[in-house]
This record gives structure tokens, C-alpha cells and sequence, in this order.
């Protein structure tokens, strides 16, 4: 890899340091999911996807969320979201409802099976994200991993 100069920094540059840490970002995000996806499909069935689905649809208002609320929070495409609600519709996890007020609104909302899905997945999944990644930072370290990782989400 060829080295930067200062010359070369820059809003549209990018330093080796950085490169590096980028690099160190991907590598662990992608191992830590794989571990995630793993142990809550061993465990309870479940993809990391549809725990994710099902957590949110739980904090929401009413337990339910637009389709395209959804597909936003979850960083999927309207169409890749379809299929997986279809896949947990046929598992009861969730229903679509559309309401009186627009019936071009399709909103999903968690059943009662999948609150249980959920209820169970949730001590593995938490004792996965601490052995995966919580143990490693230190507690001096939290609020400047915090403060960047806040930053970095927001874009």
C-alpha cells in the first residue's frame, strides 16, 4: 500500500491509519455477525434478520411498524423485507395488517408466538454480543467508542 503524504489528505483521501482501523471495522463486524447468526440459529431457529425484526417490532408503538418504516430501520430494500416477513408470517412470529385509515399501508405487528421467539432468543443473543464484542472494551474506552460510533452511524 502506498504511503500518504500530507499533500495527499484530505476530505477525499484516506490514511493508512484509518484504512486500517476501516479494515479492523469490517473484519470484526463481519465475524461477530456470523457468531450472532450462529448461535441464534442453532439455539431458537431464528436468523440474526428476524431477531432484528422482531426486537424492533417489540419496542415500537403498539408493537407494530409500517413496512416501509421497517425496511428503512433495518437498512433492507422493500423487496428483501417482503420475503422475510413472508418467511416469519408462515412461522406466526408476525402478521401483516393493513387499517381502515389507508389500506395501502401495510403494517407488521408482532404475534404473541413471537414475542415468546423473542423472549427466548434474547439471553442468547445478549450473552453473544458480550462475549463477542462487549468483553473487549475496556470502560475507559466506552465513551470515546460510543461518542465515534454515534458519529460514524449518523454518517
Amino acid at each position: 500500500m502506498a504511503r500518504m503524504t500530507s499533500a495527499q489528505s484530505g476530505p477525499e483521501r484516506i490514511d493508512e491509519q484509518r484504512l486500517h482501523a476501516w479494515t479492523q471495522l469490517l473484519e470484526g463486524h463481519t465475524r461477530v455477525m456470523h457468531e450472532l447468526e450462529r448461535e441464534l440459529r442453532d439455539a431458537h431457529g431464528l436468523s440474526l434478520s428476524e431477531y432484528d425484526v422482531l426486537h424492533r417490532l417489540q419496542d415500537a408503538d403498539e408493537h407494530c411498524l409500517r413496512m416501509s418504516e421497517l425496511a428503512r430501520a433495518l437498512l433492507y430494500s422493500t423487496g428483501g423485507l417482503t420475503r422475510l416477513i413472508d418467511r416469519m408470517e408462515k412461522r406466526a412470529l408476525v402478521e401483516r395488517r393493513t387499517f381502515s385509515e389507508d389500506r395501502r399501508v401495510t403494517r407488521v405487528s408482532i404475534t404473541p408466538e413471537g414475542e415468546q421467539s423473542l423472549r427466548r432468543a434474547s439471553g442468547t443473543h445478549l450473552r453473544g454480543l458480550q462475549r463477542h464484542f462487549g468483553h473487549l472494551l475496556h470502560d475507559d474506552e466506552l465513551p470515546a467508542v460510543g461518542a465515534f460510533l454515534g458519529r460514524f452511524a449518523k454518517g
